[in-house]
């Protein structure tokens, strides 16, 4: 090789070719004793240290080729055992990796056989035949995958991708998300399942997701006014564009199921959106209002129609007193006119006495004597004066 040593058997003080000495510096690594004379302690020859390296590796591997001076190139040859167990583990890992392959829990294993489907596998580790007579797809059928539509507001054709119009003629920018996965379910129709669909239907599965999402949000803002989206709609919305995107998907065949559909900006353009945001919050205002209305109205109504059947009841109460009492007084009117009928005189007197009872009860009385012998004023005795007199005092006594 070009940086062997040339020069003789490597003797340091031999002419080697070059003056003075070994080495294509003119020097030996020996010192003085060289062939080329010169005193004092000189460089290292770089080919001596090249030659002591080829036969240490020399050593190494066990082959020793050339002459025990180091003459000669790297051309040694390696042992046979050593080849022989190279070649065994490429041949154990080509035949392992060729014809085994390991399905996760989370995966289903799918075998192509000359690109047409063969059979399932499930998890575990399974044989195959190798390429390209089999071929093995392992979708993850539990993940639950998610692409953002509308992020980082990406410009196509100089407008922004996220810009939407909406039934009333107004402009938003909106920003959602897409919660997906692998449908689980077969088709009746033609009796596929969502993984075979998911495979061998749709060449890019997620560029298509993308843009069903995109095409179905458009729909659904088309249909609806601005205020909804801004403030209490967006339930409806997201719920309405998960509905068309399964509804589109499935007339796909695609093998795919929308789990959710989540609005996470719905704003107007930047040019506007101050002027937009004063709206929404006078909007939030209102509805703060309406509803402390409400919550007011719900507080007095019930108190309004407990006073309402208090006043009714007592109003009834007092209807049928009256209508008793006047029909008492009129079926006693009725008894004494009846009494009255047989006796007048009688009942004439007794209706005079019961009268001056009435009003003389409770009036002071004075009795007057207009007999000549009389003394005119009779002194009255108060009877129950005098008893109430004798109670009080018999009250106090027992105190």
């Amino acid at each position: 090789m070009p940086w062997t040593n040339q020069g003789g058997g490597g003797n340091p003080g031999g002419n080697g070719g070059r003056k003075g000495g070994g080495g294509p510096w003119g020097q030996g690594p020996w010192g003085p004793s060289g062939g080329g004379g010169g005193g004092g302690k000189e460089p290292p020859d770089l080919d001596e240290i090249l030659r002591r390296g080829q036969d240490r590796v020399r050593k190494v591997m066990r082959g020793g080729g050339g002459n025990g001076n180091g003459g000669g190139s790297f051309g040694g040859g390696v042992p046979k055992p050593f080849i022989f167990f190279i070649a065994m583990l490429l041949l154990a890992g080509v035949a392992f990796y060729g014809f085994f392959f390991r399905v996760n829990p989370d995966e289903q294993g799918i075998v192509l056989r000359f690109g047409k489907f063969d059979r399932w596998e499930p998890s575990g580790l399974h044989f195959r035949w190798p390429y390209p007579i089999e071929e093995v797809r392992l979708p993850k059928v539990t993940q639950q995958r998610t692409i953002e539509v509308g992020a980082g507001r990406s410009v196509i054709g100089g407008q922004n991708s996220g810009l939407m119009l909406t039934g009333d003629g107004s402009v938003v920018d909106v920003r959602f998300v897409v919660f997906w996965r692998i449908s689980p379910e077969s088709d009746a129709t033609t009796g596929e399942t969502g993984v075979e669909q998911y495979l061998f239907n749709i060449a890019q599965p997620e560029v298509t997701v993308r843009e069903v999402a995109e095409s179905a949000m458009r729909e659904v803002v088309g249909q609806s006014n601005l205020q909804p989206l801004l403030t209490g709609g967006r339930q409806k919305t997201q719920e309405d564009v998960r509905s068309l995107m399964q509804k589109t998907l499935d007339y796909y065949r695609a093998g795919i199921k929308i789990d959710q559909i989540q609005l996470k900006e719905v704003d107007p353009p930047a040019e506007v959106i101050g002027s937009f945001r004063e709206v929404a919050a006078a909007g939030q205002e209102k509805e703060t209002l309406i509803k402390q209305a409400q919550t007011y109205q719900d507080q007095v109504t019930p108190r309004a129609h407990g006073d309402a059947d208090r006043i009714i009841a007592a109003a009834e109460g007092y209807r049928d007193q009256t209508v008793a009492e006047a029909t008492g007084q009129a079926a006693r009117f009725l008894k004494v006119y009846d009494e009255y009928k047989k006796a007048p005189d009688v009942t004439r007197e007794r209706l005079y006495l019961e009268m001056q009872e009435r009003v003389l009860s409770g009036a002071d009385k004075i009795i007057l004597d207009q007999r000549n012998t009389g003394q005119g004023v009779v002194p009255f005795l108060p009877l129950e004066q005098l008893q109430r007199q004798r109670d009080q005092q018999q009250t106090d006594g027992a105190k």
